[in-house]
C-alpha cells in the first residue's frame, strides 16, 4: 500500500528515479527554470491565469517525467530508452497544455466548438494527468478521475436516484475539463501555481540555509535537559519544521533520524518514541503560518483571507502539540526518567549556526501578511530575507547555494503540482453534476441532523479516502462533498442557541409556521433546546436557509464554514498516523526499528488531539476571532486534554489506578464540554486536583531512597 501514498518520495523513497550524468544536469537546470519563472510571474510579468497555470502544470510534468518513471522496474528506472520514452511523453503533455491555453479565445469564437487539433490536445493532457498523477500517488486518484469523467459523459443516466446525471457530449467534458473554473487549469491549479509553489521555494530555501540545524537546536536547547527532554524536542522540532516542510513524511524523516534516537538513549521504547514523532510531524500540517498547502486551498474556497485562516488556527495547532507533549511527561514519569545531560548545545551557538536565517525570514513573513500583503507577495520578499539573513549566519547562501535551493523547491513541488491540477478533473465533475450538494444533503439525513454524529461520519470518510490519497487531495474531496453540508449545521446550532436564549422573533415566526401553524403564540417566549431544535430541523432546506439569513451575522455564518473546514482538514490528517495505512508511523517506525503496525496504533493514541479539537471548532468559539473567547476555551481545553492523556496512559506525575484513570477521564471531558461554564470549571478542578496529588505522590515517591 506505501505506493498508493508516495509522499515518502520527498524523503527519498525508493520508487524514485535516480538521475546521473546529463540528466541530472536537465533536471537540476529544469527545476531552477521553474522556480525563476514562478518568480518573475509573481514579481513582474501579467501572464494570463490559463497560460500560467498550462506551464505550471507542463514544467512539473515533464519534471515529474524525470524523476517518476512508468514502471517500477530497474529497466525503467535506469534505461536510457525509458528515460527518453518518459521524457518524450511528458513533453507531449507539455506542449498540448500550452497549445489550449492558447486556443481558449478561438473555441470560443466557433462557438465552444473543438477542431481536431483541440481534441488530440484535450485528450492528451488529460489522459498525461491520469499517467503521472498515477505515478506520484498510486491508483486511486487516476481511478477517481476516470470515474468521474466517465460518470458525466458516459454512464450517469444509468445511475437511478438522486444521483441519476442526464450526461454531456464528448466535446463538452473536454471543454469543461479543461476550461471549467474547478477545472484542470481552473481554481485548485492557480493556488498550486502561486502560493503553495512560493511557500515550498520558501521552504526550500529556509532548509538550504540551515534553518532546518536550527530548529533541532533550538528544540534541544529549551527542552533538552526536561524529564523526557528528547520527546519534547521532538515535538518543538517538528512543530517548528512544520513552518518549513510540505510533508508529513519529509518531516518525519527529515526530524526523525535526529529525535528518535535522543529518545530510545533516554529510555523510552522504540514504537513509542516513533509514534511522538509520527504524531508531531503530522502537528506539523497545522501550525502557522505555512499548513502545507491546506490553508491555501481553504482560503480559495471559503474567500476568507488567509492571514485570517492563520490567525485563528495559532491556538488549535499550540492545543494539539500540547496534548502530544503531555505524552511525553506522562510517559517520562511513568518510567521513571532523569533529565538527559550533555546532549544539548547553548543558545549562543544555536543562534550563531543558523538562528538569523530562520527567525528573521518568519517574522518578515508574519509581518507582511499582517500588514496586508499578499501571501504570494509575502512568500517571494521571505526569500530574499532568507538570503540576506543567511550572510549572519555560519551559512551564507552565495549564488550556487540559491540555485540549488530553487531546485530542490521545484522537486519537493512535484507530487503537489500533479496533485492539484489532476484532482480539479473530479472536482469540476463534483460541481458540474451537483454531487456535493446531493451528498451534502445525504450526510444532514444520515446523521439525522446531529453534529456530532455526522463529524463522525466525515471522519470514518477522511480516514478511508486518507487511505489512499495524500492529505491535501483527501481534504478537496472531502470539503466538496461534505463541508457544505457541515458549515449549515453549525450554522443552525446557532440559530437554536438564539432561540432559546432570546426566543422567537417577530421577523421569522412567518418563516416558522411553516414547520408549526402555532409558532405565532410563541413569539417572545424562551424555548427549550430540544423545542427550538426540532423547529428548526422540521423547516425544509430553502427555508432555514432563510432562517439563518434572518437571524445569523455574516461573521456568524462566516465563522460556521471556517469551522467546517477546519473540521474536515484536521480530521483529513488522520490517515498519517492510523492504521491500517499510516505513512508517517510506517516511516518513523523504520527509523526506530519497531513492529510498523503496533507503532501505528501508538501513534493514533498519542494523535488524539486529531479527534478532539475539531469538536471544539464546531461547537464553541474558538476560530470566532473573538480572542477572549478564543483564549477561554483555550484555557479550559489545555487542562481537559491533559486529563484525557492521563487517562489513557495511567499516570499523571505519578501512576493512577483505574479509579482515578476514569476520574481524570470524566474531569478531561468535563473541561472541553461545551457551552457550560460550571461544567469546565469543575472539570478544571478536578484535573487540577488530581493533578497535585500525583505530584504529591512523586515527592513521597522520590525522597524514599533519600530517607533509607
Amino acid at each position: 500500500m506505501a505506493a498508493s501514498r508516495p509522499e515518502d518520495d520527498e524523503a527519498g523513497g525508493s520508487n524514485v528515479r535516480e538521475l546521473r550524468g546529463w540528466w541530472a544536469r536537465g533536471a537540476y537546470l529544469l527545476g531552477i527554470a521553474i522556480a525563476l519563472f514562478h518568480l518573475y510571474v509573481a514579481l513582474v510579468a501579467q501572464v494570463p491565469e490559463i497560460t500560467r497555470n498550462a506551464l505550471h502544470f507542463g514544467g512539473f510534468v515533464v519534471l515529474c517525467a524525470l524523476y517518476f518513471p512508468f514502471l517500477q522496474t530497474r529497466w525503467c528506472k535506469a534505461s536510457p530508452i525509458a528515460k527518453w520514452i518518459d521524457l518524450f511523453l511528458a513533453l507531449a503533455v507539455a506542449v498540448a497544455a500550452v497549445h489550449l491555453a492558447g486556443a481558449e479565445r478561438a473555441i470560443h469564437a466557433r462557438g465552444v466548438r473543438l477542431n481536431p487539433e483541440d481534441w488530440l490536445a484535450a485528450i492528451v493532457v488529460i489522459g498525461g494527468a491520469i499517467e503521472f498523477t498515477r505515478r506520484v500517488t498510486g491508483l486511486i486518484i487516476p481511478t477517481l478521475i476516470v470515474l468521474a469523467i466517465t460518470y458525466v459523459a458516459v454512464w450517469g443516466p444509468w445511475v437511478s436516484g438522486v444521483f441519476s446525471f442526464r450526461g454531456l457530449s464528448w466535446e463538452t467534458v473536454l471543454f469543461r475539463s479543461i476550461y471549467g473554473d474547478d477545472a484542470l487549469f481552473g481554481t485548485i491549479a492557480t493556488i498550486s501555481a502561486t502560493n503553495v509553489f512560493l511557500f515550498i521555494l520558501f521552504g526550500a530555501f529556509l532548509l538550504r540555509s540551515g534553518a532546518g540545524e536550527f530548529v533541532i537546536d533550538l528544540a534541544r536547547v529549551v527542552a533538552g535537559r526536561l524529564i523526557g527532554g528528547p520527546g519534547f524536542v521532538a515535538v518543538i522540532a517538528s512543530g517548528l519544521t512544520g513552518t518549513i516542510s510540505g510533508s508529513v513524511v519529509a518531516n518525519t524523516a527529515s526530524t526523525g533520524v535526529i529525535t528518535i534516537p535522543l529518545m530510545k538513549r533516554n529510555g523510552y521504547k522504540p514504537a513509542f518514541a516513533a509514534g511522538v514523532e509520527a504524531s508531531a510531524s503530522t502537528g506539523g500540517q497545522l501550525m502557522p503560518p505555512i499548513m502545507g498547502a491546506g490553508a491555501f486551498v481553504m482560503a480559495s474556497y471559503t474567500r476568507i483571507p488567509y492571514e485570517t485562516i492563520i490567525a485563528v488556527a495559532l491556538l488549535p495547532a499550540l492545543l494539539y502539540f500540547a496534548s502530544v507533549a503531555y505524552f511525553v511527561r506522562i510517559e517520562a514519569k511513568r518510567l521513571n526518567m532523569q533529565p538527559m545531560q550533555g546532549e544539548a548545545p547553548s543558545l549562543k551557538a544555536a543562534f550563531r549556526n543558523a538562528g538569523a536565517s530562520f527567525v528573521l525570514p518568519i517574522i518578515a513573513l508574519v509581518a507582511l501578511l499582517i500588514m496586508g500583503y499578499s501571501p504570494t507577495y509575502a512568500a517571494v520578499i521571505g526569500i530574499g530575507v532568507v538570503v540576506v539573513s543567511s550572510w549572519l549566519t555560519r551559512h551564507p547562501m552565495g549564488p550556487f547555494a540559491i540555485l540549488e535551493a530553487m531546485a530542490l523547491g521545484a522537486r519537493n513541488m512535484i507530487l503537489t503540482a500533479v496533485l492539484l491540477c489532476s484532482v480539479g478533473l473530479i472536482v469540476n465533475v463534483v460541481v458540474t453534476a451537483g454531487v456535493g450538494n446531493t451528498f451534502s444533503l445525504m450526510i444532514a439525513d444520515w446523521s439525522g441532523g446531529n453534529l456530532l454524529i455526522a463529524i463522525t461520519l466525515i471522519a470514518l470518510a477522511s480516514l478511508i479516502l486518507g487511505m489512499g490519497l495524500p492529505v491535501t487531495a483527501a481534504y478537496i474531496v472531502l470539503a466538496t462533498l461534505s463541508a457544505p453540508a457541515l458549515a449549515n449545521m453549525i450554522a443552525d446550532m446557532q440559530v437554536v442557541q438564539m432561540l432559546v436564549e432570546g426566543g422567537i422573533p417577530a421577523a421569522v415566526a412567518p418563516i416558522l409556521m411553516l414547520a408549526a401553524p402555532d409558532v405565532m403564540a410563541m413569539v417572545g417566549q424562551p424555548l427549550a433546546s430540544g423545542e427550538a431544535a426540532a423547529l428548526v430541523r422540521d423547516l425544509p432546506p430553502e427555508l432555514r436557509f432563510a432562517l439563518r439569513d434572518q437571524l445569523l451575522t455574516p461573521a456568524i455564518i462566516t465563522t460556521a464554514l471556517l469551522s467546517a473546514h477546519m473540521i474536515i482538514f484536521w480530521l483529513s490528517q488522520d490517515s498519517n498516523v492510523t492504521p491500517p495505512v499510516c505513512l508517517a508511523a510506517f516511516t518513523a517506525a523504520a527509523i526506530a526499528k519497531s513492529p510498523p503496525m503496533y507503532t501505528g496504533l501508538i501513534s493514533w493514541k498519542i494523535a488524539k488531539g486529531l479527534y478532539i479539537i475539531p469538536i471544539l471548532f464546531a461547537y464553541t468559539p474558538i476560530l470566532s476571532g473573538d480572542w477572549l473567547a478564543a483564549l477561554e476555551v483555550f484555557a479550559f481545553a489545555l487542562v481537559g486534554v491533559y486529563g484525557i492523556a492521563a487517562a489513557l496512559q495511567g499516570c499523571m506525575e505519578a501512576p493512577l489506578n483505574p479509579i482515578l484513570r476514569l476520574v481524570a477521564f470524566a474531569g478531561g471531558v468535563a473541561s472541553v464540554w461545551p457551552g457550560h461554564l460550571l461544567v469546565d470549571v469543575i472539570g478544571v478542578a478536578v484535573v487540577l486536583s488530581l493533578l497535585a496529588w500525583t505530584v504529591y505522590q512523586d515527592k513521597q515517591r522520590t525522597s524514599r531512597p533519600a530517607a533509607a
